[in-house]
């Protein structure tokens, strides 16, 4: 469903046909050309991409010779790298080199940090991994397989340390320092103050405080990271090609790390990309490595992420603790806001961070008129994938204070929480608004945005649906959120981590510039190039919609190039996607060209027609002066033959050719100044969201009921792809409501490295929002357009939050939602397990902290006397048949083994070097089986008491086992590992039985956790 201000907007199914106007050729004199801006032209991108024609990173052809990269990662947290052998790698088949940490130094350089700090982070772990995931080495052969073998034959040993694993953790004094050379964990901790807020804090009536947790979660695109990188010959530096997305200004950390001029390192962006939403920001410290594999194997070198590793290893959205307290008079005007932000950024401050904290600086405030504010931000280091860029970065962490404190001051003063938000909006005759931290927020609507949200959106109706469901005892809740959507960011935001006198000695940096050129060919043809990477946004679609517009053309009639090059296209410090430039910036950018274009061929014409410029019309493939449509010629005609075919006819003063670059950057961005303040971004859209939720009691389920979302992101360019970055927006903040997290063990092994253990929404979980539009043009854009994709990442977590809070009545909230979590705020324990044995389970504490703990118990009656079960666990050659993945088992002392073991996970799999103690010896009753293990991939323990009962025919054998797996199998298979560990144990046992009756021992095959996951494919 959608609503919008302004008549004429098409709807969203459409047909192109009837809203693109076909080329002019044989119009009428009369038709006037619809105006292609505003209307929602179907994509040009669809075609290609649907019939299998897209051309992605992947698709790319390679020159003959390029090898295949496969990257050894950390299996843990926190680890000092003691030492690295690669010398079997090396002489494996088809490797042709291996890059570790020793070659780094010679061609590289650590890369640039945005705090002043002694921490370095090069492109390989050097002294010590601090985070799983992290590269240790690359391998570099003829094919991607033979990489992936010989990384098994790379030995690392390292040394464990304690790992950092929460925000608590890293502030303690006590806790183990990531990195000697800093001393602190804490890398950054800034504060700053705006106003007059401690009086206004002493004079407030009321204040009211919450605590706040947002969660580590990402956006996962379905295409995952690809680089193409070579070496070149002489001096010439690297050539890349990668689906990296920008902000390019990481063009120069880039090049610093690889010790190159920026000129020497050129970057090609292919045309289509699976997705992005940021993080495929996290690209560029592997453009930097593959550079550096290139150079070392003397060949270009591709490399393909995948999903484990983009899970695991690329990015992740921060984690932040936000203590927020709000002075509030009686009415519930807030007149001031003090933040205590602390940011978990992982195992390294990786740029372009801290700037998730800093580009939401300037408006902390939303959209409330509150004109006194403190801020404490503190930036954390812990043993976590480094941070980065997520959807609405900045956005959904502080929103979701600032929305959950709006609602809790309603709560707490027993108003009605729209009576809250009216009374704080900031009025629409104060725009443009300068908020306390320096944001200046263009132009905007709060008021009637809420008016048309609670009149269009069935508030009254949700209220009665909620009366109604309490009064059958059902958990209903109405939740509200508003945000203010910046885009085009500041280039200069990310400073105001620095102090004053850093700043000052750095020299000022603002701006967001783009740039785009609009050319016409000698035929008339007109080909329009961007400075951004798009990611199935539209970009081709609106660029043509709005040349189309400037030069009276049909946007099928405009071609637009939206690959990238940093030696053939204009381009600067800003170029990229991210921060929802293209509306605002790229869109607005190429306007700019198109009417200079515009402006030109009006100059050249006119002086053939003997009129002014401003008197030549360019409408329906034609250009012909005022009042003169008869004589009117084909565009083409007139674009290509003075400035192409005859320079001669062109006036004084115009070059030749029809050719205009521009170069843009919004008029109202500065530095920071010396009291901090910031305006962030070039353009704040709005957003109002409401919805209702049903909680439901037995399962802790949360089913929307009803979404409504309004928006203001002043001028749309084209209505449909615009709800269409709402709709994908919003999929991607109720994942983050309801279901997505990084989650890490004690030990900080990783437990999210599949799709089965990160869960993300599909369309059976994703209402269908009800979308509504206002239009409230920006001053300071080309086209008065602002963005809208990131809007919903921000809005829709504490719009969920605040309806679940209302359902349940409780204050503390903290995402995701997940029916485990629900249940617990709901107050309902599980029910205690029926049988006995399981009770006692349950009450047993672990003895394996850290990793993927597993648990199993269980009987099976074995043919043999327990005397020759006995015999066979304590016989190495016997023991050896019978133990899973076991290669080789050799007798080191008393009941004490050496042991050649391998476990994996379907494909993911190790040989582990292993020790097996038997212990609690009770002939033959009884004894306890522990193992632990070390591979290139993780660890591995685990202990098991066994116990031997005579019945009639044989032996009933017992089993208590627990075991745990850390690194790359522990990411894997995690939730399928749980339910079937007792299956294995039980075939364990019986071939046990079976070597102990003298009988064949049958083939189970692989490894242990390998065949878990082939007893569920055969069951599938």
């Amino acid at each position: 469903m959608n609503q919008r201000d302004q008549a004429g907007f098409a709807a969203i199914n459409a047909h192109a046909s009837d809203v693109v106007e076909a080329p002019a050729t044989n119009a009428s004199p009369d038709a006037r050309p619809k105006r292609h801006v505003g209307q929602s032209v179907e994509r040009f991108e669809d075609p290609a991409i649907l019939t299998g024609r897209g051309r992605y990173g992947d698709d790319i052809g390679i020159k003959p010779g390029t090898l295949h990269a496969a990257i050894l990662r950390a299996p843990h947290a926190h680890a000092e790298l003691v030492s690295l052998d690669t010398s079997n790698a090396v002489t494996a088949e088809g490797v042709r080199a291996v890059l570790t940490r020793d070659d780094l130094r010679a061609w590289s350089r650590p890369f640039v940090v945005g705090v002043k700090s002694k921490m370095e982070q090069w492109s390989l772990a050097m002294d010590r991994v601090r985070y799983v995931g992290e590269p240790v080495a690359v391998v570099m052969a003829e094919s991607r397989a033979l990489a992936e073998d010989a990384l098994d034959l790379i030995k690392v040993e390292y040394r464990t340390l304690e790992p950092v694993t929460s925000i608590e953790g890293a502030l303690k004094d006590d806790a183990c320092v990531l990195h000697p050379s800093v001393q602190t964990n804490v890398i950054s901790d800034r504060s700053f103050r705006y106003g007059e807020p401690e009086a206004a804090f002493s004079n407030a009536p009321h204040r009211v405080k919450i605590d706040a947790h947002y969660p580590r979660n990402t956006c996962a695109p379905i295409e995952c990271g690809v680089v193409i990188a070579e070496f070149l010959s002489g001096d010439e530096g690297y050539d890349v090609t990668s689906n990296f997305m920008g902000p390019f200004s990481l063009h120069a950390v880039m090049a610093l790390a690889l010790n190159v001029p920026a000129n020497r390192l050129r970057h090609k962006a292919p045309r289509d990309s699976g997705g992005s939403f940021g993080v495929k920001q996290a690209v560029f410290p592997y453009v930097v490595l593959m550079c550096l594999a290139s150079r070392k194997a003397n060949a270009p070198v591709k490399y393909v992420e995948d999903r484990l590793e983009h899970l695991s290893a690329a990015t992740s959205a921060t984690a932040r603790f936000t203590t927020l307290e709000a002075a509030v008079e009686a009415d519930g005007r807030i007149t001031a806001l003090d933040y205590d932000q602390v940011e978990d950024c992982g195992g390294y401050l990786r740029a372009p961070e801290p700037a998730t904290f800093y580009r939401m600086h300037g408006c902390l405030t939303g959209a409330y008129d509150v004109p006194n504010l403190l801020v404490r931000n503190r930036v954390v280091l812990t043993n976590k994938t480094p941070t980065g860029l997520v959807r609405g970065f900045g956005g959904p962490q502080v929103y979701f204070a600032l929305e959950r404190l709006m609602q809790r001051i309603a709560i707490e003063l027993k108003l009605d929480v729209l009576d809250v938000y009216r009374r704080n909006f900031v009025p629409a005759n104060a725009f443009p608004y300068r908020a306390a931290a320096g944001a200046l927020l263009d132009s905007g609507n709060y008021h009637e945005a809420l008016r048309r949200s609670i009149a269009e959106g069935g508030y009254e109706e949700l209220k009665t649906r909620r009366d109604s469901a309490r009064g059958e005892g059902r958990l209903y809740g109405i939740g509200f959120a508003a945000i203010v959507e910046p885009s085009v960011s500041n280039m200069g935001y990310i400073t105001t981590v620095m102090p004053v006198d850093a700043r000052k000695k750095a020299g000022p940096k603002s701006g967001a510039i783009a740039s785009a050129t609009v050319s016409v060919d000698l035929l008339g043809g007109v080909v329009v190039t961007i400075a951004s990477t798009p990611a199935g946004q539209g970009h081709m679609t609106v660029c043509a919609q709005v040349v189309a517009d400037a030069l009276g053309l049909s946007p099928h009639e405009v071609v637009v190039n939206v690959e990238f090059d940093t030696h053939k296209d204009a381009w600067s410090v800003a170029a990229g996607n991210y921060s929802s430039r293209f509306a605002g910036a790229v869109a607005g950018t190429v306007h700019l060209a198109a009417v200079k274009v515009r402006d030109k061929l009006a100059r050249i014409v006119s002086s053939q027609l003997e009129c002014k410029p401003e008197d030549i019309r360019f409408e329906g493939g034609r250009v012909y002066r005022d009042g003169d449509e008869d004589h009117a010629m084909p565009f083409g005609r007139v674009a290509s033959n003075a400035p192409h075919w005859a320079p001669a006819l062109l006036p004084a003063g115009e070059e030749p050719g029809l050719r205009e670059t521009v170069f843009w950057t919004p008029p109202n961005m500065d530095a920071p100044d010396e009291q901090d303040r910031i305006n962030t971004s070039a353009a704040y859209g709005f957003a109002f969201d409401m919805c209702g939720v049903e909680v439901d009691r037995a399962t802790g389920r949360v089913r929307i009921d009803r979404y409504v979302t309004t928006h203001d992101a002043g001028k749309l360019l084209n209505p449909a792809l615009a709800d269409g970055q709402i709709r994908g927006a919003f999929a991607q903040g109720l994942g983050a409501a309801l279901m997505e997290e990084f989650r890490y063990g004690s030990d900080g092994s990783f437990q999210s490295g599949t799709l089965a253990d990160y869960l993300m929404p599909t369309t059976c979980e994703v209402p269908d929002p009800i979308i509504l539009h206002m239009e409230t043009p920006s001053p300071f854009t080309p086209l008065g357009a602002k963005g809208l994709g990131e809007g919903n990442n921000m809005s829709t977590p504490p719009c969920v939050a605040n309806a679940v809070a209302d359902a349940l009545g409780v204050d503390d909230i903290r995402l995701p939602l997940t029916p485990s979590k629900v249940m617990g705020l709901i107050g309902i324990d599980d029910p205690e397990p029926s049988r006995p044995e399981f009770r006692e389970a349950q009450q047993k504490t672990p003895v394996l902290p850290g990793g993927k703990a597993l648990t199993a118990q269980g009987s099976v009656d074995l043919p043999a006397s327990p005397e020759a079960i006995f015999a066979v666990l304590l016989d190495p050659v016997a023991l050896a048949k019978v133990i899973p993945g076991c290669h080789a088992l050799e007798e080191k002392g008393e009941n004490t083994y050496r042991a050649d073991v391998t476990v994996g996970v379907g494909m993911i799999k190790a040989r582990f070097e292993a020790e097996i103690v038997l212990s609690d010896l009770d002939p033959p009753h009884r004894l306890r089986l522990a193992g632990a293990g070390m591979s290139s991939l993780g660890s591995a323990r685990g202990n098991g008491l066994v116990e031997l009962t005579p019945i009639d025919k044989g032996t009933r054998l017992t089993y208590d086992y627990e075991a745990q797996v850390s690194g790359k199998v522990a990411a894997v298979g995690g939730r399928m590992l749980e339910g079937a560990a007792k299956v294995v144990l039980r075939q364990l046992f019986e071939s046990l039985g079976r070597q102990a009756a003298g009988k064949p021992v049958k083939s189970i095959g692989g490894s242990w956790l390998g065949r878990i996951l082939g007893r569920f494919g055969r069951r599938s």
